[in-house]
């Protein structure tokens, strides 16, 4: 399965931001970006990538672990960014030491329960809005949400979920994810 660790918005965040990223998809240049659907936003804290089956047990109890050392922290969807003009993003503001924390954790968890993880690098929260094939300039783009302020909400959970990644010349076919299992922080 290819899984990934995750905090999921709760539905009234995920529709704010629907909501202030409509009038960027009639900006110059949005018609070449892949807009990723409402189902798909989410801060990854840790890509797994494929993982063997038979990790799973080991992996499960580790993370929940990892969510029950972590107490429950404040969030929001705040401002925007961009990775190397591929990448357009909703950022995050609150709790973010806990997120990070997190991030960590769930990492330390998937390598221990076998999982081949790629190096840790500092982590930066973000919720994926749109991708470009090629650089693209997302200037315009992360100004227009520059000052983007969503609701406050408490994350209070860690979310395995599953990806399925696009049926290749299906135009418009998005990645599908399912939370496998999630586990209450703090609990």
């Amino acid at each position: 399965m290819r899984l990934f660790a995750a905090v999921l918005p709760p539905a009234p965040a995920v529709e704010e931001l629907r909501r202030a990223v409509v009038p960027l998809r009639s900006l110059p240049g949005a018609a070449t970006l892949r807009w990723t659907g409402t189902p798909g936003w989410h801060y990854t804290l840790a890509f797994l990538g494929e993982v063997d089956e038979e990790l799973l047990p080991d992996l499960y109890s580790r993370l929940e672990r990892a969510a029950h050392r972590t107490e429950a922290f404040p969030l929001r969807v705040h401002g925007a960014g961009r990775f190397d003009g591929r990448a357009l993003w909703a950022g995050a503001a609150g709790g973010l030491d806990t997120l990070r924390l997190l991030a960590e954790r769930a990492h330390a968890a998937a390598r221990r329960a076998g999982v081949p993880m790629e190096a840790h690098r500092r982590y930066t929260p973000h919720l994926t809005l749109a991708r470009s094939r090629v650089p693209a300039d997302l200037t315009p783009f992360t100004a227009a949400l520059e000052g983007f302020e969503g609701l406050h909400w408490e994350a209070d959970e860690l979310s395995l979920v599953r990806s399925r990644l696009p049926v290749d010349g299906v135009p418009g076919e998005q990645p599908r994810y399912e939370v496998v299992r999630a586990w209450g922080l703090g609990r």
